[in-house]
This record gives structure tokens, C-alpha cells and sequence, in this order.
């Protein structure tokens, strides 16, 4: 059996925040995250759809990352990972997340495969809903 990976593990996404307060109040109110534990006011832990979420304040290299700076994104415009999260009505959760103070880029778009939208969190980071589309049956 082997050890890595295995049942007992399983995977937090790093989030690095410039304000944690202010990103724990959105990730709870606006995207629903059950906050798991905060640590000395740099991080906090926080349970979403089966996954966790870990924010961090960021810093400076330490002895076992020596050359990586943790920040926050410094160009919301320019993406190198987000967080897709499939939801079976893309229109309804656009509505509920929007309500929620949720500031998404566009309405949902509408393709033949999908139906999507895209908004962030307070620092910049990107977040997708996505509701997949069955393919068309060849047969018909």
C-alpha cells in the first residue's frame, strides 16, 4: 500500500491574504467557509465544499523555503491559479454570491460545454463557478 498519497491525506490551498480579518469576514459571508482555527492573528483555517483553505499574512523566506517571498497577488489581472467550484446553476449561485457582496468580472457567459463566471476575493484572488453542460447526444 502506498504511503504517498493515501487515505489519510489530503490537500489545503495557501492563500496568502494582506488583511486577515477582512478575508476571513468574506470567505464566511460571502463564500460560506466554515472557519476550522485561527493562529497568532497571520492564519486561519477554513473548511470549504470538502477542501480546505488555508490563509496566510505571507513573509519572508524561512530556513525551509529559504528563497520564497509569500504575498499576496500583486496584479489581480494577471492569474496563475484559481479555484473552480462546479455548482449545478451557475445564473442562481451568480445571484446568491452577488447578494452576498460577491464582485463578479462579467454575468455568467454561456458556451456549449459550460456556463461560468468569474470573480475574487478581497486580495485578488480568482474564483470560477462553473456549471458543466451534459454533451449532446450523438445518437438524436
Amino acid at each position: 500500500m502506498p504511503v504517498f498519497p493515501s487515505e489519510a491525506t489530503d490537500l489545503t490551498r495557501l492563500l496568502v491574504v494582506s488583511n486577515l480579518a477582512r478575508s476571513l469576514a468574506w470567505y464566511r459571508d460571502v463564500l460560506g467557509a466554515e472557519l476550522s482555527g485561527e493562529y497568532g492573528g497571520t492564519s486561519a483555517v477554513l473548511r470549504f465544499v470538502d477542501s480546505w483553505l488555508l490563509l496566510v499574512t505571507g513573509g519572508g523566506p524561512t530556513t525551509d523555503k529559504p528563497s520564497v517571498t509569500m504575498a499576496p497577488p500583486p496584479d489581480p489581472d494577471v492569474a496563475s491559479a484559481e479555484l473552480i467550484i462546479a455548482v449545478p446553476d451557475c445564473r442562481a449561485a451568480h445571484a446568491e454570491l452577488t447578494a452576498r457582496g460577491a464582485r463578479f468580472l462579467t454575468d455568467p457567459i454561456e458556451y456549449p460545454w459550460e456556463i461560468r463566471a468569474f470573480f475574487r476575493d478581497p486580495d485578488g484572488h480568482l474564483f470560477e463557478i462553473s456549471q458543466r453542460k451534459r454533451p449532446a447526444d450523438p445518437a438524436a
